[in-house]
């Protein structure tokens, strides 16, 4: 089965799906065999009880929310380029492959996607409101930046590198890293607490099931997932998935 057959086979169960539920369907097999025995016990449920939990709705993800774990996926793609420019600077083989492969994540994941919903839905209406503007007009031109240097890193990737294109490669991602490391925390601490300020929390909810139906649109079932999964198996190719290696010895 082909990955588009997948994904139109496979259904998408949704946060606002699950809340309109009944109970019983949330619930499962569980629920409906109790059925059938609920009418025999009857007077004794009635005296004495059985404690029960209550089934919790699932807590729906906000923009803001949704926007931070995004931001997680580029600081994991902007580790695999540390990795790459400390094994290039060592005199080792450039991992061509892993750095592409995360090239190809910041241009589909983060510039094609999480920065248009960036640019479509959280830029104006702080602009629009006259709040931030001066920060929004650098990170607009940053992402725009950002989009010609993840063209060269991935032009550089994708064929063998010469010694003057690995040089140019560990300029183009370290100055990718420079300026992303300081242009999503100032969105993560700044930016995205401010949308509370401007937008309405009915535009808000809104907002949110915008944001996980284009999620499904993109990336299929899997979603934000899927393209953790895809991180972490480059991280794995270069040896740096291993949390406990990055705990300093003291």
């Amino acid at each position: 089965m082909d990955e588009a057959r997948a994904d139109r086979d496979t259904p998408i169960v949704r946060r606002r799906e699950m809340l309109s539920w009944p109970v019983a369907l949330v619930c499962g097999s569980a629920v409906l065999t109790g059925c059938g025995t609920t009418r025999q016990a009857s007077s004794a449920a009635t005296s004495t009880p059985a404690p029960t939990r209550e089934q919790a709705p699932e807590v729906p993800v906000t923009p803001p929310e949704d926007l931070m774990r995004e931001h997680g996926v580029l600081k994991r793609v902007l580790l695999i380029y540390r990795e790459g420019i400390r094994r290039i600077s060592a005199g080792e083989q450039v991992p061509a492959q892993p750095l592409h492969a995360g090239a190809g994540i910041i241009r589909t994941f983060i510039e094609e996607y999480h920065e248009q919903l960036e640019e479509r839905y959280v830029f104006p209406p702080l602009v629009k409101a006259r709040k931030l503007t001066d920060i929004v007009s650098v990170l607009v031109r940053q992402h725009q930046r950002g989009r010609v240097l993840t063209g060269r890193i991935l032009d550089a990737t994708a064929h063998p590198t010469p010694r003057q294109a690995r040089r140019d490669l560990v300029a183009n991602m370290a100055a990718f890293i420079r300026m992303y490391e300081p242009h999503e925390a100032r969105e993560d601490t700044v930016v995205f607490p401010a949308m509370r300020e401007v937008i309405s929390p009915k535009e808000f909810t809104e907002m949110a099931e915008t944001f996980e139906d284009e999620e499904h649109r993109r990336f299929g079932a899997a979603g934000f997932t899927g393209i953790v999964g895809q991180v972490a198996d480059i991280e794995k190719t270069l040896g740096i998935y291993d949390l406990n290696q990055f705990t300093p010895r003291l």
